[in-house]
């Protein structure tokens, strides 16, 4: 067996891992590049000819776990895409979205580079298309949670439940080769427990390999039950100060986090009666994917939407169509609360409300997510006194603030309990998708705590798995 890292080693974005089994050649995840210093992966050649690759096993629609997936197709892939059903429905909105975003990026570059005369060896044609998309979607095939899935007579794929979003699974793959069975466990992006409308993530007993993610391998978030006060404090102290609270949101997941919260706190009255805005398209149609798929949410979540108190609607919520209806936003005198994609502000219409909001004192610019190096998001959250918008310089004179509690992905805490289900130590335990120090000092971590075989491996690193 070989297993190589093709992404998500020692940093965060990119997830791809290439494993070679029992005759078969097979990628887990097939994520796309968001970090700045590592966007031109992007663009490189896949290592492993992509019509040579019988399946992609995709553990959830994040694009940094999913977003590569038109491109592998537009360079020969035709294998089967395997994922939950949750997934597979996410998937088709998630992708289109990410491809009409580079299609507009491209050509707004373009048109920059020509008034400014300039060329770029990428920026002015998009990774992939809308079309790229629509090729892609006919490979998809979806699997049940806890269901063998037979991928040969050799090697077989089983997706349990990961608790980090709608329709997120980790994979386990056992294989039979040269009368030995091997089990391996690509734990994909683990949830936390007691988050809103995901069940708890599930835990394993035993593996010879485990992949691993560490993205807060380092720290620990606020307690679940101090984000809802955590929000109407800034929400109360924002509105006092006569300002907007601008939330980069994850379309995925975090809008829905967010929106049962503040329907919590609207209906107890613990925030002012201020319009609250999900200014995202995209935002708006995954709201929708969590009501056709209730059979995978907690059973509080069910309770809600069969009680007929959805956390998607609630007095003052305000689900924005169309660009005028955005732009209008900006026009309201008064606070509000404003929800607007993307999550790390690479893109989206989160960029306009931040030049509209970011140079005001009264306001708050809130994170609720994990902000990889070298996004704006990153940059603005370590307290740059300016940043870049639409080619413009604009002093950050807004307050910033983060809450960790709604991050989808495990803490510390969480990261340990995950690894005490374990009855015994595995052969390896292969570290990723983390910065770099983090992802480090968590293996070193292991290793001293446990005694465990750790490995931090690197980018296109390839192991031989006896």
């Amino acid at each position: 067996m070989k297993l190589a890292f093709l992404g998500a080693a020692r940093q965060v974005t990119g997830s791809c891992y290439y494993l070679e089994a029992g005759g078969l050649k097979l990628l887990v995840e097939c994520g796309l590049y968001q970090e700045r210093s590592y966007l031109e992966r992007n663009w490189n050649d896949f290592p492993i000819p992509p019509e040579d690759i019988d399946a992609c096993l995709l553990t959830h629609v994040h694009l940094d776990h999913s977003g590569l997936l038109p491109r592998l197709v537009d360079s020969g892939f035709s294998g089967t895409v395997m994922t939950t059903a949750a997934t597979a429905d996410l998937l088709s909105i998630a992708l289109m979205d990410s491809a009409k975003i580079q299609e507009e990026d491209a050509a707004y570059k373009r048109k920059r580079h020509q008034k400014e005369g300039r060329k770029g060896p990428h920026p002015e044609v998009p990774l992939y298309t809308t079309e790229s998309v629509q090729g892609t979607m006919p490979l998809v095939e979806e699997v049940g949670y806890e269901k063998d899935v037979p991928l040969n007579g050799a090697v077989t794929a089983r997706f349990r439940d990961a608790g980090h979003i709608l329709g997120s699974a980790m994979i386990e793959v056992r294989v039979r080769e040269d009368g030995r069975d091997r089990r391996l466990v690509f734990s994909g992006d683990i949830g936390q427990w007691d988050m809103p409308f995901v069940e708890d993530p599930s835990v394993f007993e035993r593996a010879d390999y485990i992949v691993m993610e560490s993205t807060y391998g380092d720290r620990d978030h606020e307690d679940p039950k101090d984000v809802a006060r955590l929000l109407a404090d800034i929400i109360r102290e924002t509105a006092a100060a006569g300002g907007n609270v601008v939330i980069p949101t994850f379309a995925i997941e975090r809008a829905q986090d967010l929106m049962f919260h503040l329907s919590r706190l609207v209906r107890d009255k613990a925030i002012p009666p201020v319009p609250v805005f999900l200014d995202s398209p995209m935002a708006r149609e995954v709201t929708k994917a969590f009501e056709r798929h209730l059979d995978v949410l907690d059973d509080e979540a069910r309770t809600l939407f069969r009680e007929g108190r959805s956390p998607f609607a609630f007095p003052g919520l305000k689900i924005v169509q169309t660009p005028d209806e955005s732009k209008a936003i900006n026009e309201l005198e008064g606070p509000a609360v404003i929800m607007a994609g993307s999550g790390m502000v690479t893109g989206g219409r989160v960029k306009h409300h931040l030049l509209r909001n970011i140079a005001r004192p009264e306001s708050t610019v809130l994170f609720v997510g994990y902000q990889a190096s070298g996004t704006l998001g990153r940059q603005i959250i370590e307290k740059s006194p300016e940043v870049r918008l639409f080619g413009q310089t604009v002093p950050v004179k807004a307050r910033i603030a983060k809450i960790n509690g709604f991050s989808a992905h495990a803490d510390r805490k969480a990261l340990d309990r995950w690894l005490d289900a374990f009855a015994a130590p595995p052969r390896r335990l292969f570290v990723t998708h983390g910065d770099d120090e983090v992802i480090r000092n968590f293996a070193e971590r292991v290793r001293k705590e446990r005694g465990w075989t750790v490995e931090a491996p690197e980018y296109r690193e390839i192991w031989d798995l006896d």
